[in-house]
């Protein structure tokens, strides 16, 4: 058996110049600046030559014209996480943390990525695609209410709408649809929220998450006090080290590298529904991969620099 994580993290080597890329264009911009000014902070602590570069306002050639080694992702949605950025950075042979290519591309399109997984045999939620023509009384009857309608390639709850009837159905559609050309409808899991973050081949400690009335939200996830967060989980040991394989197992069919975070329901009769794979997680005051590296004796700064060590060129 290896050791635990949290005891094989070693002093970091000369990185050479880091650029912390942040900001972007995408509906996350907001929080992918927090996300990167901590990172940016905890990296400069431990003796890192790191720089902000933001990608909407600087072009990402310049990171080789500027003689960056190495480039810490800390780009949130579109633009960022869904493996554009990464495509350019192996262009110009740059290191860069989290995902390649494919498996970023994969993790932001939440339709592909259960398309995947049902083909592993991994639990998610029933789904449908969702068109201005569809039968909503049969998606309705399909999925069962109440049912949650979402775009498919956005982070953060943006869009995104629980539905309690058939005639509430188009509206959230349409709310969806302005944020993406992909919306799908989803069977709504209820039971207890859980988070599950790993770091290269280790899974971290879930987190349990209580949120006011259940609802999750864009600012319950980021701006309020009020969302609750168990760490320990408070889960039977075994039954955390189960749901920890299948989110390793769920990280390894989509391709995932580095770090990254899986959100999952576990229902009341024990059965747990993984719901969609981030490959760039927050890093905020309210994030929840720093939280269970925490937990397993790591301190924010020594997560940083081992995400960083984790770098790789496709």
């Amino acid at each position: 058996m290896s050791a635990p994580l949290a005891s094989r993290l070693s002093p970091h080597r000369d990185f050479g110049k880091v650029a912390v890329l942040m900001g972007g264009r995408s509906a996350e911009r907001e929080i992918s600046l927090l996300s990167g000014n901590a990172v940016l902070a905890g990296l400069r602590r431990k003796g890192v030559d790191a720089h902000a570069f933001d990608p909407s306002e600087r072009s990402l050639f310049e990171l080789k014209s500027d003689g960056y080694a190495r480039v810490f992702l800390a780009l949130h949605g579109r633009y960022g996480e869904d493996g554009t950025v990464q495509g350019a950075l192996e262009l110009m042979e740059i290191p860069y943390t989290g995902s390649g290519v494919m498996a970023s591309a994969l993790c932001l399109d939440k339709l592909r990525t259960k398309l995947i997984w049902l083909a592993s045999d991994i639990p998610t939620p029933r789904h449908a695609v969702l068109t201005a023509q569809s039968d909503w009384a049969k998606v309705a009857k399909d999925l069962g209410l109440p049912l949650v309608v979402k775009p498919a390639h956005e982070g953060s709850s943006i869009g995104l709408t629980k539905v309690a009837s058939v005639e509430k159905i188009e509206a959230a559609y349409e709310l969806a649809a302005k944020c993406d050309t992909l919306v799908i409808a989803e069977e709504f899991i209820g039971g207890r929220e859980l988070t599950a973050a790993f770091i290269d081949d280790r899974a971290l400690p879930l987190i349990r998450i209580e949120a006011p009335q259940g609802n999750y939200d864009y600012q319950h996830k980021y701006f309020s006090d009020d969302t609750q967060y168990h760490c320990p989980s408070g889960l039977p040991a075994a039954q955390e080290q189960v749901l920890q394989a299948t989110v390793m197992r769920a990280a390894a069919a989509l391709g995932c590298a580095g770090w990254g975070r899986a959100d999952l329901m576990l229902r009341d009769d024990g059965k747990a529904f993984l719901l969609e794979m981030n490959t760039t997680p927050g890093m905020t005051g309210h994030s929840l991969v720093p939280m269970a590296a925490r937990v397993a004796g790591i301190e924010f700064d020594d997560l940083v620099v081992k995400i960083l060590e984790l770098a790789h060129v496709g």
